[in-house]
């Protein structure tokens, strides 16, 4: 998703105070040629995950991915997002679950592979997962009762086939009476309709968040019309107390045995939630440059450009792309003060 942002609003550095001070030094000056690349060679026994698994078997973890492959009519892709799988999918094993993957249809489904680190490469390395992936199962034939939690990936193919899906509306019903229920960025589609065995839609009254309105339009103007409806709008008109953090930054929201993440950046922590709702504390783990960074926004945005640039110093290897990616779109949507003072956090020295 950071890569599809970048694509689409490098343009607006033309007309935004950013192109203004932005020579070859200036725009040295973020050092982006510094960020870590990833290993595209990883292996899972490489993860510092993994490393610290632990060795007691906890049950099992059904994640559900999309098999939709376009949007709607059109050539735009749709099918799951890779990174809110592999992550999810990692952070189950580490803390004792084994994982299995399902889908509507069964069989491969289609993928977004974006904004790939190293966990995202040491699940493609992965020739036990790829097979799970490859035979995912398919959703009329999944025994619930074989799982002690559910948990659907996002992308947007969960637009159209997981809202309204009477396998998705079973297995949740069932997993949720005795265990937890997790969804991330379009993956709560699949909660929309479920109705409790009392009738009573499962996430009115509950707190819960998903790929909000203003990420959503912002990504794209039409997508009301290409989806039917948003997520935000069907969630509150359930009863649902909806919780939009800020967008593309991380936020988990957990209402008892109910955990739902806003957008891709929430998946490592709405993972460890799942387990910190199971009963157990999650495996230690370092975190991710994209995190940090993405930790940084969340002090700018709650305390200020001081503070946020107290933290940066502190930071060994701070990864500027997010935060410079945030200064751009602060600018198109004329936030020039956060435009401003986000660029000057993106740079290696203070201006």
């Amino acid at each position: 998703m950071l890569k599809k942002i970048l694509r689409g609003v490098l343009w607006a550095l033309g007309t935004l105070m950013l192109l203004s001070a932005c020579g070859y030094g200036y725009w040295q000056g973020f050092g982006l040629d510094e960020r870590p690349k990833p290993n595209t060679a990883a292996r899972a026994a490489d993860l510092d995950l993994m490393k610290n698994a632990v060795a007691v078997k906890r049950g099992r973890i059904l994640a559900v991915v999309s098999s939709t492959p376009r949007i709607g009519g059109t050539n735009k892709k749709a099918g799951y997002e890779l990174t809110e799988l592999s992550r999810a999918y990692y952070t189950f094993r580490a803390n004792g679950y084994e994982v299995d993957i399902a889908s509507p249809r069964g069989g491969v489904p289609p993928v977004d592979e974006d904004d790939m680190g190293e966990a995202d490469f040491a699940f493609l390395n992965d020739a036990g997962a790829q097979d799970k992936v490859a035979n995912s199962i398919p959703l009329a034939k999944v025994d619930s009762a074989a799982y002690a939690a559910v948990y659907f990936v996002g992308g947007k193919g969960a637009m159209f086939d997981f809202a309204d899906n009477p396998d998705i509306d079973r297995i949740v019903r069932d997993v949720y009476r005795r265990g937890v229920v997790g969804a991330v960025c379009h993956g709560p589609a699949a909660l929309l309709n479920v109705k409790l065995d009392n009738g009573k839609p499962l996430i009115a009254g509950k707190r819960m968040t998903a790929f909000s309105n203003a990420e959503e339009l912002f990504l794209m103007e039409n997508a009301h019309d290409l989806f039917g409806f948003l997520v935000e709008d069907r969630a509150s008109a359930a009863g649902a107390r909806f919780v939009a953090g800020p967008q593309v930054l991380d936020n988990t929201v957990v209402d008892g045995r109910l955990v739902t993440g806003q957008n891709p950046w929430s998946t490592w922590s709405v993972a460890e939630a799942m387990i910190t709702a199971l009963g157990h504390a999650p495996v230690a783990r370092r975190a991710t440059a994209e995190e940090v960074n993405v930790h940084l926004l969340a002090t700018y945005y709650r305390s200020g450009l001081a503070a946020a640039r107290a933290e940066r110093d502190r930071m060994a290897q701070p990864d500027r792309q997010l935060v410079l990616m945030h200064a751009i779109v602060a600018g198109m949507q004329w936030r020039l003060v956060d435009a401003f003072n986000l660029q000057r956090l993106a740079r290696r020295q203070s201006l």
